[in-house]
């Protein structure tokens, strides 16, 4: 079994961004503090024009929070900052100066909808269904819930969040805005990826980070926002409710 590990390797001015944990790529709390320190010194990194965030092995993109993490909540103060992993990540990717294309290879879940969503350009294989399954647990998307709105309207926000047993198909995430393209197989999506990723670095950075500002306009609370949902789903996890459905995964 490989140990969990984030790492960035540079090629052709692309940072590719890649983490993976064993437990299909769901995230604990060190990992994703890992992730978004990466992101960031990627943002300040003069010898990156554009970043991808990818996921390693073939199957889970990301299988959202480690709910090894979650079931050991047993205060407010600690779901707080457990929920806060996806939230600094979030807006990490929203302030880092530099386009994210996001590389989604396979099923995604939770935290990891909330991830794709803030990319700025998410490509993905016809694998790649999404699922907001939090509900099923007594929460709800709380943090994620923004960058997956901002990218898919409120309406599919809600449709996911709501019909939190489903999977929708890569397709469906495609026609909503959330993918811009999918491809048959993993092989072909590196291709566009990497063709896509290497042609933006033709490109004016200037450009790109004004560019970049007009995407996330209106997103500046969000510090303040992403907190305060984390604040939230730490309260619901403490609930009869919650504790009972999470004994079900002890």
């Amino acid at each position: 079994m490989t140990d969990p590990y984030v790492k960035i390797d540079i090629e052709n001015e692309v940072g590719y961004i890649e983490f993976f944990h064993p437990a299909h790529n769901s995230l604990p709390g060190d990992i994703l503090a890992k992730l978004a320190q990466t992101i960031t010194d990627a943002g300040n990194n003069n010898s990156i024009k554009v970043i991808v965030l990818k996921s390693g092995k073939d199957r889970t993109f990301c299988a959202g929070a480690s709910f090894k993490e979650l079931i050991n909540i047993n205060d407010a103060a600690t779901g707080k900052v457990f929920f806060s992993g996806f939230a600094n990540v979030i807006n990490a990717m929203r302030k880092c100066p530099k386009f994210i294309i996001g590389r989604i290879q396979g099923k995604t879940v939770g935290g990891g909808v909330g991830l794709a969503a803030a990319t700025d350009y998410c490509m993905a294989s016809k694998y790649a269904a999404i699922k907001l399954s939090e509900l099923n647990i007594g929460i709800g998307p709380f943090v994620v819930g923004p960058a997956i709105e901002r990218k898919i309207g409120l309406s599919g926000m809600s449709q996911i969040a709501i019909d939190a047993n489903s999977f929708y198909p890569a397709e469906w995430a495609m026609q909503k805005g959330l993918f811009t393209k999918v491809f048959e197989s993993n092989e072909e999506l590196d291709e566009a990826v990497k063709a896509t990723a290497e042609h933006l670095c033709t490109y004016n950075t200037e450009a790109m980070l004004e560019m970049k500002k007009v995407f996330w306009k209106g997103t500046d609370d969000w510090d303040d926002l992403l907190a305060e949902r984390a604040q939230t789903s730490g309260r619901l996890v403490l609930s009869e409710f919650t504790k009972e459905k999470l004994k079900g995964f002890k």
